[in-house]
């Protein structure tokens, strides 16, 4: 895991692109604005590590790729916490999203209280679909400090020890083109 400190100048932006749209138009679950605001700081923050400057507020549904690299489309989901983030941490994903055509998911924590992006691990699609638990709506899930809450929607869940670990943006460069390697190898061979 690696962290990267969020600009107030940033944070402003990804508040002004949610004066200009709703990011949370979607069958169900689509997030309040806070968590909306969550998931574009997380999205505009890694969209920059690869080159690609900030979420665009006047583009329209993405499909589930918020960025594409080495022939990867790639989907960063962040969660809001109010502290940094352990390895024993989950990531939440809800179910629908799963049918997106997506090769790479990318979890990110944003604390609060620090204005700090974790960048937690990826994962690609295929081996996300072995290590993550299912659980249907309404099913009452535990935090690891004792709180509860309902799931609004099915939903998937990953730990962060279940990622691939990074130790910073040019390792996750290296780690994403390094699949994309072996996948050209493979295909060739097959």
């Amino acid at each position: 895991m690696f962290s990267i400190q969020v600009s107030e100048d940033l944070i402003k932006y990804c508040e002004k692109c949610l004066e200009i749209r709703n990011f949370g138009k979607r069958t169900e679950a689509n997030g309040s604005k806070e968590q909306q605001l969550t998931g574009i700081i997380g999205q505009s923050v890694v969209m920059d590590l690869f080159g690609l400057g900030y979420v665009n507020p006047y583009e329209g549904f993405d499909n589930g790729v918020d960025l594409e690299y080495s022939g990867f489309t790639i989907d960063v989901k962040t969660m809001g916490r109010s502290t940094k983030p352990r390895p024993e941490f989950t990531n939440n994903f809800i179910k629908f999203q799963d049918d997106f055509d997506t090769d790479i998911y990318i979890f990110c924590s944003l604390d609060k209280i620090e204005n700090a992006l974790t960048v937690c691990g990826w994962i690609g699609k295929d081996e996300f679909k072995l290590r993550r638990n299912e659980y249907k709506k309404g099913t009452i899930r535990k935090r690891n400090d004792g709180t509860t809450f309902e799931l609004k929607t099915d939903s998937f869940e990953i730990n962060n020890n279940q990622l691939n670990d990074v130790h910073s943006d040019l390792d996750l460069k290296l780690q994403i083109i390094k699949k994309f390697q072996k996948n050209l190898y493979q295909s060739i061979a097959d």
